[in-house]
């Protein structure tokens, strides 16, 4: 996402969507009660009586949002009243903004929040993507890590010989990996390639790689076996903590485990909402961590606007806020807990 230019005092950044995965920062950072100016078609009507003729005109319009429509990942759709538009346009009726990569717009709050603002600093900063492939004797997985989590992009199974049966070798399946990897390592431009396996797999498949140029940027790491949970144990590993540590997937990742670690040792922890809105109350929250699909659920049952409270208390009393993603695993596991969870500064008496 690009900060055309940004004036806090007065609330208003204007945007570029450039990814999309900016789409879901915005789907965050768009609360109620925000302005939202920018370009979008509507239907005008043209003439009168049989002469009429209803036309579809692209206009720039200012609307105070009320909801938020992020079911498709390539569009994401802010509906709410008209407060600023042309002269044939009524203020105060009803209409929605699309967006979509490539587009324009000016976001205008009240008040920008601290987490707010490390969100769209986040969004906006270089993308560190890095490919994530973990192999055995006969499979392979291919990720991309992504803010909004991992994305697998291709499995593949090789056609290689079984213990106590014969099969004939129809493919050579490491060359097909390399291929593979090389393919995505140059549409991508990754900042490292990561690659790893159970045993010696990976040592095996690195030898017989013959390009420098992704050689240079690739790292070996070990895993327990083939599988989506892999990765996140991948993004885990000790010997890539450097590397990663620009990963938000792996940021989350710590923070979740914090707080998975704190429940254990029934300590400076909580979980589920009642007990949230108590550690608030109490102004003992250091770490406040929801998951999207959270945040979701609450404006769908329009009840959004107590946990907005909560998130502006947190801020205001300089506790951290983290917006975890439940698409991966990490965010399944806050999911698990309620999709909501504190890390406290003292310990509380439930």
């Amino acid at each position: 996402m690009e900060i055309i230019s940004s004036d806090f005092k007065k609330g208003t950044v204007k945007l570029k969507i450039n990814d999309p995965e900016d789409l879901w920062y915005l789907s965050h950072l768009i609360d109620p009660e925000d302005q939202l100016k920018g370009k979008t078609t509507r239907k005008i009507k043209i003439g009168d009586g049989d002469n009429a003729k209803v036309v579809r005109k692209t206009l720039t319009l200012k609307i105070k949002s009320e909801s938020i429509d992020f079911t498709d990942a390539d569009c994401l759709k802010v509906n709410g009243k008209i407060t600023e538009s042309p002269e044939d346009i009524p203020h105060g009726s009803y209409h929605s903004i699309s967006l979509h990569v490539g587009d324009q717009l000016i976001l205008e709050k009240v008040k920008w929040l601290k987490y707010q603002k490390q969100k769209l600093k986040e969004a906006s900063e270089k993308k560190y993507t890095f490919i994530i492939c973990i192999i055995d004797r006969e499979e392979a997985i291919f990720a991309l890590t992504k803010k909004s989590g991992n994305e697998i992009i291709l499995r593949l199974k090789g056609d290689v010989p079984k213990k106590a049966k014969e099969v004939t070798i129809k493919k050579d399946f490491h060359q097909e990996i390399i291929a593979s990897l090389q393919s995505y390592f140059e549409r991508y431009n990754p900042e490292k390639v990561i690659l790893a396996s159970p045993a010696f797999y990976k040592d095996d498949l690195y030898k017989k790689i013959s390009s420098a140029d992704l050689k240079k940027r690739m790292v070996l790491a070990a895993c327990s076996d083939v599988s989506k949970s892999s990765l996140d144990e991948v993004m885990r590993s000790p010997e890539l903590h450097k590397i990663l540590e620009n990963s938000r997937v792996r940021t989350e990742q710590i923070v979740v485990e914090e707080l998975l670690s704190e429940i254990k040792k029934n300590n400076l922890a909580g979980y589920g909402f009642d007990d949230v809105k108590k550690a608030v109350f109490a102004g003992a929250v250091s770490k406040l961590l929801i998951t999207d699909d959270f945040i979701q659920q609450k404006r769908a049952d329009e009840e959004y606007d107590e946990l907005d409270q909560l998130m502006k208390q947190v801020d205001s009393a300089q506790g951290e806020i983290f917006i975890i993603s439940s698409k991966h695993e990490s965010g399944k596991k806050l999911d698990g807990l309620g999709g909501v969870g504190v890390i406290l500064r003292y310990k509380l008496e439930w």
